[in-house]
């Protein structure tokens, strides 16, 4: 008897030992079933949590910090950033901005072969530096440019690649939403490891120092993008024919109308990115004044002509305004209060309050132009949708990561690592190998916002640097979006191809770009000054 009891809590033992396994194991299951994220990340912790109270090995202790991780995930300035990023790409893709480069790129190169390729790549560059959001943008070049190539011509599976691959660009040249996410976990991933290396003054990174490391990679994507799709144009003619001269039109015409539809988005990427990678503003600052500058574009485009008032007046006049108070800013000490105010400050105060003054006005005309195209409804509708999705998925994955590690899986993740051959090389390998697997099935986030929180510690404290770490993952999770069978980007392409376009073919022409993004991977990883080298630059 004294036998059969001791086999029994020895099988307790053993199976209580597996439950930090079992409890991701039994979330994939729920994931590929279709069930919503958020509720199956908090739905298997709950589980878990009660099995764990059961066998006696999980300590209710644990949950006593996750109303604090919701009011921190809330309430976090860096994340705030995210609404704002969203916010600027959804009114960006509403108000058409991405059709008419779209259209101006096309002309520009399409007398060239795989001209058409090569603007769907550029496009898919600019509306990821002003966007971020990849469903948007391959859903809107899948609308507009899929059709066109088909009809000058191009292979199906060549031209559904291309924008597949484009659209996903949005992943890893900043401002990007994964980049904002990663940017949270990768920091508190290397707080975590230096404190538990005995560091009680921890060293930090910042979003603005992962946007910096993704830039020159995101680039590089960018360039081996358009090598494939010349390479292909040169050895493969028929699969990328040019579009005659004389259907484009003059080039002079051509070249006009590219100067009217280019500066807009290329002043708001410049703004955007060059505030942060300057150190003016932070990411979330920078998001404000994108999502702004996005509604004056469109506010502007909108506008019925000769609304001078409610059109480009009161837009320009807004933009003046806010380039004069960074200004201002950036050269008086305008706060009020102080004893010793010389006339040179308080004469920039009194042109601060003005430039203010004028600030809503534009705002207010933009606004209303939205409203009479009924655009803002569908605007506020979709930003409010995704930004719900993200919080409720981080608030799934705080309660998640607290029973698993009340269970004990950091100590088996911090193991296996520490026993995969090959030291810190391939501690690495294995946990890029096994999120390049994870995201066949699942999407970035829960890949972000789980896998991460969880090899991210183990990884920095075995020496690896934090931001060249953040945009190897961020490359891994922007090659998810075209695996099949569950790449996201695939799923936005399908269902706008034409019924001509097979699903097969649409993963037939993503292949190439996985394996270019696998190889930017690899040259990644063995140079890792591409990723290191401009935050070094400009930070220091």
């Amino acid at each position: 008897m004294d036998f059969m009891i001791g086999d029994m809590h020895f099988c307790t033992c053993a199976f209580a030992g597996w439950l930090d396994i079992a409890m991701v194991v039994v979330l994939c299951a729920f994931l590929i079933a279709g069930y919503p994220v958020a509720f199956s990340l908090g739905g298997t912790a709950l589980l878990f949590a009660v099995i764990g109270l059961a066998f006696g090995v999980f300590d209710i202790s644990f949950l006593k910090p996750f109303p604090q991780r919701i009011y921190g995930s809330v309430s976090n300035t860096t994340l705030i950033a995210v609404p704002m990023f969203i916010l600027m790409g959804v009114i960006l893709e509403k108000s058409k901005i991405a059709e008419e480069l779209l259209d101006e790129m096309a002309k520009l190169f399409g007398s060239l072969r795989g001209g058409l390729g090569i603007s769907v790549t550029v496009v898919g560059a600019l509306l990821a530096a002003s966007t971020g959001i990849v469903g948007a943008t391959v859903v809107t070049m899948g609308l507009l440019s899929l059709p066109t190539m088909l009809r000058r011509g191009y292979d199906p599976a060549f031209a559904a690649g291309s924008i597949a691959a484009a659209g996903t660009l949005g992943q890893i040249i900043p401002p990007s939403i994964v980049l904002i996410l990663l940017g949270d976990v990768i920091s508190n991933a290397y707080q975590r490891a230096q404190l538990e290396q005995g560091v009680f003054a921890p060293e930090t990174v910042s979003v603005g120092d992962l946007f910096a490391g993704a830039l020159v990679p995101g680039l590089m994507l960018v360039g081996l993008y358009l090598l494939w799709q010349i390479f292909v144009a040169v050895t493969q003619p028929s699969k990328a024919p040019a579009i005659p001269a004389e259907e484009l039109g003059s080039r002079k015409d051509v070249w006009r109308a590219a100067m009217k539809t280019l500066p807009p988005p290329l002043l708001l990427i410049i703004a955007v990115l060059g505030s942060i990678l300057a150190g003016i503003a932070t990411p979330t600052e920078a998001a404000s004044v994108g999502a702004i500058g996005a509604l004056l574009i469109a506010g502007a485009r909108m506008a019925p002509k000769g609304a001078f008032f409610e059109g480009r007046a009161a837009v320009i006049t807004t933009a003046v305004s806010m380039v004069g108070l960074i200004t201002l800013t950036s050269f008086l000490d305008l706060r009020l209060g102080r004893e010793n105010i010389s006339i040179t400050e308080t004469a920039g105060i009194v042109l601060a309050f003005i430039l203010f003054a004028l600030t809503p006005w534009g705002i207010t005309a933009s606004l209303r132009q939205l409203e009479r195209t009924k655009t803002l409804a569908p605007i506020l509708d979709q930003t409010t949708r995704v930004t719900t999705m993200v919080f409720t998925i981080l608030i799934g994955a705080a309660l998640f990561s607290l029973v698993f590690r009340g269970l004990g899986g950091d100590d088996t993740v911090r193991s296996a690592l520490a026993a995969t051959p090959g030291g810190v090389f391939g501690a690495v390998v294995t946990v890029m190998l096994v999120m390049f697997v994870l995201g066949f099935f699942l999407d970035f986030i829960e890949i972000t916002l789980v896998v991460v929180p969880l090899v991210g510690p183990p990884l920095l404290a075995m020496g690896l640097d934090p931001i060249w770490l953040g945009v190897m993952m961020a490359i891994n999770l922007q090659t998810s979006f075209l695996t099949p069978p569950f790449g996201f980007a695939l799923f936005y392409l399908r269902g706008v191809a034409p019924p001509e376009v097979k699903t097969a073919m649409i993963y037939r022409g993503a292949i190439p770009f996985i394996f270019i993004q696998l190889l930017a991977l690899g040259l990644l990883a063995m140079f890792p000054g591409l990723a290191t080298w401009l935050p070094g630059l400009l930070y220091g």
